[in-house]
């Protein structure tokens, strides 16, 4: 019997000279699904009304945040996906890295995917808990659902809930309204 070999974020950056919809999850490089149109349309929406954050400094005395859409993250040599969405205050990551982040973001947004349910919601919540990402938040467009988690005490509790369109103030980002009716693709 072969023993099952793991592969490693050297063996992602091989395969990604061949195909760039390619991540690292538990060790094995798996093909990322082509957006939906609204996966594509929360996607677009939740970094455009994260706007504010990215161009000026927030209330909390801090420089602002980094935000970036289909960003590959590398937290261990087995654990390397791309999120949809996620963000960085500038004070943990000044400079922007030319090329795979090795810093924990400071919050993550994901959409889920068709056939990458258990991909977005329980090997994403596992990891970014393991690596203490105080944010994370998980967008069903279809469904018209957000989940938003926070890490309190080492482990994610849900502290927004939302079905439906409407304006939400939802931490991190409690300084603005999020419009879900735009991210669900109502408007």
């Amino acid at each position: 019997m072969e023993a099952l070999k793991f592969e490693t974020s050297a063996d992602l950056d091989e395969a990604l000279a061949y195909d760039e919809r390619l991540e690292l999850i538990n060790g094995v490089i798996i093909k990322r699904p082509l957006p939906r149109s609204r996966h594509g349309k929360a996607q677009g929406e939740v970094f455009g009304e994260l706007r504010p954050y990215n161009r000026k400094k927030s209330s909390d005395n801090d420089e602002g945040w980094f935000f970036f859409t289909e960003i590959d993250v590398q937290y261990n040599e087995f654990q390397r996906p791309t999120h949809d969405v996620a963000g960085w205050k500038k004070s943990r990551l000044p400079i922007l890295p030319d090329k795979t982040i090795m810093t924990p973001p400071d919050w993550v947004c994901e959409i889920v995917s068709k056939g990458h349910e258990d991909k977005d919601t329980v090997d994403n919540f596992i990891t970014l808990q393991k690596y203490q990402v105080p944010f994370y938040w998980v967008i069903w467009p279809e469904k018209q659902v957000l989940i938003a988690y926070e890490l309190i005490k080492n482990k994610y509790s849900a502290i927004e809930t939302i079905q439906g369109g409407g304006k939400y103030k939802i931490r991190p980002f409690d300084e603005i309204e999020f419009d879900l009716d735009y991210v669900f693709g109502n408007k």
